[in-house]
């Protein structure tokens, strides 16, 4: 489809590895996503023993909805539009609030073909929500629609990837797919909340 193998290759082995992190750790993850329309979630429900982990997901992907479903405040989204950090962090909040789990995971973005709202194509936000609190990373990606799309994924599961193995005392704990420490200066980082 729009993947190749590489990329599933890739998000595979970070969703296994993310999946079973948390069976071990006895957390649960919800997600909420935007732009990825439900790729988040397939690639985690892929993975064999998620139904011990996962506890559910929502695809919020007209801006209202970002508000009735997930709880991102309607004035927030008024003020700054659906691809902002601070909505990608209530995002991943929400989710964790309402799907009563451990971590919310979610995204937000431009995939085009063209801007939204004044936001260039490839611009994507993924954010991880915790008991520590929440993590927004800020992507700049190139490449057609379809490519944005599995990126983030790929990107959102590094992050959870990053704050599991944080949580564990360990900056790459045993995923192999982590490419680098995780408090590095990242130029694409909208840091902690």
């Amino acid at each position: 489809m729009g993947m190749d193998a590489t990329h599933e290759r890739v998000d595979a082995s970070r969703a296994a590895f993310v999946v079973h992190s948390l069976h071990e750790r006895h957390e649960t993850l919800a997600t909420v996503e935007s732009l990825t329309g439900g790729a988040l979630a397939n690639s985690i429900v892929e993975i064999a023993g998620v139904s011990g982990i996962y506890r559910g997901g929502l695809v919020v992907y007209a801006t209202e909805l970002k508000s009735e479903l997930a709880g991102v405040p309607e004035d927030l989204l008024a003020e700054r539009g659906p691809v902002d950090p601070d909505v990608a962090a209530a995002l991943a909040e929400g989710g964790r609030r309402r799907c009563r789990a451990d971590w919310g995971l979610a995204t937000t973005g431009v995939a085009g073909p063209e801007p939204q709202d004044g936001k260039p194509v490839g611009l994507v936000y993924v954010a991880a929500a915790g008991s520590e609190g929440t993590t927004v990373r800020r992507l700049d990606l190139d490449g057609g629609r379809d490519h944005i799309r599995s990126a983030a994924v790929i990107e959102a599961l590094r992050l959870l990837a990053d704050r599991i193995a944080a949580a564990s005392g360990g900056p790459e704990a045993a995923d192999p797919t982590v490419t680098g420490p995780l408090d590095a200066a990242d130029p694409a980082g909208a840091g902690r909340r």
